[in-house]
Protein backbone atom coordinates (compact mmCIF):
# COMPACT_ATOMS: atom_id res chain seq x y z
CA UNK A 1 0.00 0.00 0.00
CA UNK A 2 1.66 3.61 -0.92
CA UNK A 3 1.73 6.68 1.55
CA UNK A 4 -0.82 8.53 -1.03
CA UNK A 5 -4.19 6.05 0.38
CA UNK A 6 -5.11 8.35 3.23
CA UNK A 7 -8.38 9.12 4.69
CA UNK A 8 -9.99 11.91 2.96
CA UNK A 9 -9.01 10.34 -0.55
CA UNK A 10 -12.12 11.25 -2.99
CA UNK A 11 -13.08 10.36 -6.93
CA UNK A 12 -16.02 10.87 -8.99
CA UNK A 13 -16.71 8.66 -11.86
CA UNK A 14 -19.93 8.96 -14.55
CA UNK A 15 -21.65 6.11 -16.02
CA UNK A 16 -24.15 5.81 -18.73
CA UNK A 17 -27.37 4.28 -17.23
CA UNK A 18 -27.25 1.50 -20.18
CA UNK A 19 -29.41 -1.42 -21.02
CA UNK A 20 -26.67 -3.59 -18.82
CA UNK A 21 -27.59 -1.50 -15.76
CA UNK A 22 -31.77 -1.57 -15.98
CA UNK A 23 -34.13 -3.14 -14.36
CA UNK A 24 -36.81 -4.57 -16.69
CA UNK A 25 -39.21 -5.85 -15.08
CA UNK A 26 -41.64 -2.50 -15.01
CA UNK A 27 -40.92 -2.05 -18.79
CA UNK A 28 -43.32 -4.97 -19.80
CA UNK A 29 -46.03 -3.87 -17.30
CA UNK A 30 -49.36 -2.37 -18.51
CA UNK A 31 -47.61 -1.45 -21.77
CA UNK A 32 -45.01 0.43 -20.15
CA UNK A 33 -42.23 0.21 -22.99
CA UNK A 34 -39.16 1.60 -21.84
CA UNK A 35 -40.83 3.88 -19.48
CA UNK A 36 -40.10 1.66 -16.65
CA UNK A 37 -36.68 0.86 -17.24
CA UNK A 38 -34.44 2.12 -14.28
CA UNK A 39 -30.93 2.12 -12.89
CA UNK A 40 -31.11 -1.25 -10.91
CA UNK A 41 -30.22 -1.76 -7.53
CA UNK A 42 -27.79 -4.48 -8.03
CA UNK A 43 -26.39 -2.81 -10.48
CA UNK A 44 -25.92 0.96 -8.67
CA UNK A 45 -24.21 -1.36 -6.08
CA UNK A 46 -21.76 -2.72 -8.73
CA UNK A 47 -20.50 0.37 -9.85
CA UNK A 48 -20.11 1.61 -6.42
CA UNK A 49 -17.64 -1.24 -6.03
CA UNK A 50 -16.06 -0.66 -9.29
CA UNK A 51 -15.29 2.90 -8.77
CA UNK A 52 -14.17 2.23 -4.78
CA UNK A 53 -11.68 -0.63 -6.45
CA UNK A 54 -10.64 1.31 -9.09
CA UNK A 55 -9.73 4.12 -7.26
CA UNK A 56 -7.82 2.01 -4.37
CA UNK A 57 -5.89 0.29 -7.07
CA UNK A 58 -3.92 3.80 -7.90
CA UNK A 59 -2.72 3.38 -4.44
CA UNK A 60 -1.51 0.37 -4.25
CA UNK A 61 1.67 -1.81 -4.47
CA UNK A 62 1.94 -4.48 -7.46
CA UNK A 63 0.60 -7.87 -6.14
CA UNK A 64 -2.82 -6.19 -4.06
CA UNK A 65 -5.73 -5.71 -4.62
CA UNK A 66 -9.23 -5.49 -2.87
CA UNK A 67 -12.47 -6.98 -2.29
CA UNK A 68 -15.66 -5.65 -1.08
CA UNK A 69 -17.06 -6.50 2.33
CA UNK A 70 -19.81 -4.78 3.12
CA UNK A 71 -22.25 -2.24 1.40
CA UNK A 72 -25.32 -0.51 2.94
CA UNK A 73 -26.54 1.49 0.54
CA UNK A 74 -30.32 3.58 0.31
CA UNK A 75 -31.00 3.94 -3.36
CA UNK A 76 -33.71 6.70 -2.91
CA UNK A 77 -34.92 7.82 -6.62
CA UNK A 78 -34.66 6.24 -9.89
CA UNK A 79 -32.25 7.08 -12.82
CA UNK A 80 -33.73 6.56 -16.73
CA UNK A 81 -32.61 4.61 -19.42
CA UNK A 82 -30.02 6.44 -21.21
CA UNK A 83 -29.08 9.42 -18.50
CA UNK A 84 -25.74 9.51 -16.87
CA UNK A 85 -24.79 8.84 -13.03
CA UNK A 86 -22.12 10.08 -11.04
CA UNK A 87 -20.76 7.45 -8.20
CA UNK A 88 -18.29 9.59 -5.71
CA UNK A 89 -16.69 7.68 -3.29
CA UNK A 90 -14.55 9.15 -0.70
CA UNK A 91 -12.52 7.30 1.79
CA UNK A 92 -14.00 7.90 5.31
CA UNK A 93 -11.90 5.54 7.89
CA UNK A 94 -8.75 3.71 7.16
CA UNK A 95 -7.75 0.77 9.58
CA UNK A 96 -4.70 -1.20 8.81
CA UNK A 97 -5.95 -2.91 5.70
CA UNK A 98 -10.12 -2.39 6.21
CA UNK A 99 -11.05 0.49 4.25
CA UNK A 100 -14.42 2.65 5.03
CA UNK A 101 -15.63 4.26 2.05
CA UNK A 102 -18.57 7.37 2.06
CA UNK A 103 -20.38 7.00 -0.96
CA UNK A 104 -23.01 8.93 -3.30
CA UNK A 105 -25.00 8.46 -6.27
CA UNK A 106 -26.41 11.32 -8.23
CA UNK A 107 -27.76 12.32 -11.69
CA UNK A 108 -28.67 15.35 -13.52
CA UNK A 109 -31.83 15.50 -11.97
CA UNK A 110 -31.11 14.28 -8.20
CA UNK A 111 -28.67 15.75 -6.36
CA UNK A 112 -28.44 12.20 -4.35
CA UNK A 113 -29.86 9.00 -5.85
CA UNK A 114 -27.89 6.60 -3.74
CA UNK A 115 -26.00 7.05 -0.65
CA UNK A 116 -23.95 4.96 1.84
CA UNK A 117 -21.06 3.12 3.16
CA UNK A 118 -18.83 0.36 1.71
CA UNK A 119 -15.86 -1.43 2.90
CA UNK A 120 -13.04 -3.23 1.39
CA UNK A 121 -10.26 -5.28 2.20
CA UNK A 122 -6.88 -4.63 0.60
CA UNK A 123 -5.15 -8.16 -0.13
CA UNK A 124 -2.06 -9.80 -1.20
CA UNK A 125 -3.33 -11.59 -4.50
CA UNK A 126 -0.95 -14.26 -3.98
CA UNK A 127 -2.07 -15.13 -1.02
CA UNK A 128 -5.58 -15.22 -1.50
CA UNK A 129 -5.34 -17.57 -4.67
CA UNK A 130 -3.38 -20.21 -2.42
CA UNK A 131 -6.73 -19.45 0.16
CA UNK A 132 -9.08 -20.36 -3.17
CA UNK A 133 -7.30 -23.40 -4.19
CA UNK A 134 -7.14 -25.05 -0.83
CA UNK A 135 -10.79 -24.66 -0.42
CA UNK A 136 -11.33 -25.66 -3.69
CA UNK A 137 -9.47 -28.83 -3.25
CA UNK A 138 -11.49 -29.08 0.39
CA UNK A 139 -14.61 -28.85 -1.43
CA UNK A 140 -14.14 -31.49 -4.48
CA UNK A 141 -12.92 -34.07 -1.43
CA UNK A 142 -16.13 -33.32 -0.04
CA UNK A 143 -18.13 -34.05 -2.91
Amino acid sequence: MKDTLKQGVKTTRRFTVDENRVITFLAGSQGGGDDGRVYGTPYVIRDIEQTCRDMLLEHLDEGEDSLGTHVDIAHMAPTLLGMWAEVTVEIAKLDGRAVSFNVSVADPVDAVVAKGRHDRFIIDVAKVKERLAAKAAKAKAAQ
